[in-house]
């Protein structure tokens, strides 16, 4: 049986609601104002959002597939990471854009998703003189083909 979890979410613009469409894992993100960025240019985008997460489980934030098409924009950070405690109404989600170009993003477009991931449990560190398993040869290791 699949769990099925609830996220709270608060809005603080304009923006239509957040939804999980079937035919995929992650959800969609809107940019919550209209944002004009010149090439070269870093901006937070806000998102619109705050939200509580379930316990036990962090957002993972990315573009989507089309956001460096459609806009030029990459994410500055690679990918957000945002945990449970980040949860209070004035914790606004916001999206780490950097422009490749000339560009304006409208109120309401969607530029990135989230999904939920499990967080990482309690581990120990052990330093160690030589680790017990095989070398697979590096960076590079499988080969070019």
């Amino acid at each position: 049986m699949q769990e099925f979890l609830t996220i709270q979410v608060r809005y603080h613009a304009d923006i239509p609601p957040l939804e999980k469409l079937p035919q995929g894992d992650w959800i969609d993100l809107r940019a919550a104002e209209t944002v004009d960025m010149k090439a070269g240019e870093y901006r937070l985008i806000p998102l619109g959002v705050s939200m509580k997460l379930p316990t036990g489980y962090e957002a993972h934030l990315v573009p989507r597939s089309s956001t460096f098409k459609k806009w030029g924009v990459i994410q500055a950070n690679s990918m957000g990471v945002i945990d449970e405690s980040y949860c209070g109404d004035g914790d606004i989600w916001h999206f780490s854009a950097l422009a490749m170009r000339d560009t304006r993003i409208e109120q309401g477009d969607r530029i990135c998703q989230f999904r939920l991931v499990k967080k990482m449990p309690d581990v120990s560190l052990e330093t160690v003189e030589i680790l017990t398993a095989p070398d697979r040869g590096g960076i590079g290791s499988t080969g070019e083909k």
